[in-house]
């Protein structure tokens, strides 16, 4: 079976090696890929919001299966183009990818579905925003409503904090479209925890957890990122409190969905805070998370492809994914800078240099030649594995400092959380 992975990221780098392994694989393509798909797959010059280059590639390669990984093609109806094509898509059509890329949308779905969620209400006005911060007892946090890659959230520490969030969203344009509506939320308190699931439109079939660290700083401070590094499992999802998020929050999200006529197939990542009143919805995304991908997927034993074809076709029935209980913790490099302004086209050395059991995805990385270079704000994510967090810690942070490239930085306290 030909597969094509629509991406340029780590999440698609690790979706790509796994999937290399499957028996049932014949070729293998990525568009448009790194420097590290290229090693697993055959990169294709073609960009994600390339919807007819897309398509005429797969066409052209005879691909069997389309998997989209990020949410920008998902929210923008790649899914639904392909489809109406005649291809087989892993990923949701645009309708249903709406319960990531509106967050006022999604927050509606989750209260007539009884998902626990925080109290939140929407703004399209700034200054009703703003009366509405100078009229609350705890400065909210502030959302953008539209896709923001993944730093459209403001946990205001101070009313001025809040309201200055407000005003470089919907007046100074930080965000675009995607801000010129807010959602203001109660601030909840408790662990952070992601949770994913495959999902075929009727049933979700649960992945392991993860935690990612937002935050670019040691001790999550400074500015939110994409996401800084994650790691799997986090000891503090015991098995019942697992079977409560899956009832009340995957699966409910999945027969919601289904009920409003928008079936979902594909990843959904339902991002958690664990309070002291149980397990409540941060936000829902649409595909596998970056970086909890590079955390889970080799956590998987059993072949991934049989799953991303089940569900892509409407029926998980038969899939029973098998996981190893052991763990991984993954660190990201960024180029220095991120998440502001940052240079790209900086020599990466040292990845000649890791433990053949320490993994590296690729991100923003393109090749020169024989040359590695910088492409991107986050650079790669490198992946150690043991038995516990601690121990994939010490193996991780055993090889990070061996890949040097100027201005690289990375967190040094990821999976700390977790032990």
């Amino acid at each position: 079976m030909n597969v094509l992975i629509v991406g340029a990221g780590a999440r698609e780098h690790a979706l790509a090696w796994k999937l290399r392994q499957s028996p049932l694989l014949t070729d293998l393509f990525v568009a448009p890929g790194n420097a590290g798909t290229d090693a697993v797959a055959r990169n294709l010059p073609v960009k994600e919001l390339d919807f007819a280059g897309l398509r005429q590639a797969a066409v052209e390669h005879a691909v069997e299966l389309v998997v989209i990984g990020a949410e920008v093609p998902l929210a923008g109806g790649l899914a639904d183009y392909l489809l109406k094509r005649g291809l087989l898509v892993f990923g949701p059509t645009r309708a249903a990818a709406e319960i990531e890329s509106s967050k006022v949308w999604s927050k509606e779905l989750m209260r007539r579905s009884g998902i626990p969620t925080a109290a939140a209400r929407a703004f399209d006005d700034a200054e009703a925003a703003r009366r509405f911060v100078l009229a609350s007892e705890r400065p909210p946090v502030v959302k953008a409503d539209g896709l923001a890659a993944g730093k459209g959230v403001v946990v205001a520490e101070t009313q001025t904090e809040a309201l200055a969030a407000i005003d470089t969203a919907m007046n100074g344009g930080a965000f675009g479209d995607a801000g010129r509506r807010l959602v203001l939320e109660e601030r909840l308190s408790g662990v952070e925890v992601s949770a994913h699931a495959f999902s075929d439109g009727v049933r979700a079939l649960p992945m392991p957890f993860a935690c990612d660290h937002k935050r670019i700083f040691d001790g999550d401070r400074g500015p939110n990122t994409g996401g800084m590094g994650a790691f799997s499992p986090p000891p503090f999802v015991d098995r019942p409190l697992a079977d409560e998020i899956q009832a009340t929050v995957s699966q409910r999200a999945i027969s919601a969905l289904r009920e409003a006529g928008r079936p979902f197939r594909g990843a959904l990542y339902p991002g958690l805070m664990l309070t002291d009143s149980g397990p409540h919805v941060i936000e829902f995304n649409c595909r596998f998370g970056d970086p909890e991908t590079q955390v889970i997927v080799p956590r998987l034993c059993s072949d991934l492809l049989p799953i991303l074809l089940g569900a892509a076709r409407g029926d998980l029935s038969e899939a029973a994914p098998k996981w190893d209980d052991g763990a991984c913790v993954g660190v990201v490099i960024a180029s220095g800078g991120y998440p502001g302004g940052y240079q790209t086209g900086q020599p990466i050395d040292g990845l000649d240099q890791l433990d053949q059991d320490i993994l590296a995805f690729h991100a923003g990385t393109a090749r020169d030649g024989e040359r590695v270079l910088t492409a991107g704000g986050r650079v790669l994510t490198v992946v150690g594995r043991g038995a516990t967090i601690a121990a994939a810690r010490e193996r991780v942070y055993a090889n990070v400092g061996r890949i040097r490239f100027e201005g690289a930085q990375y967190r040094r306290d990821i999976g700390l959380r977790g032990l």
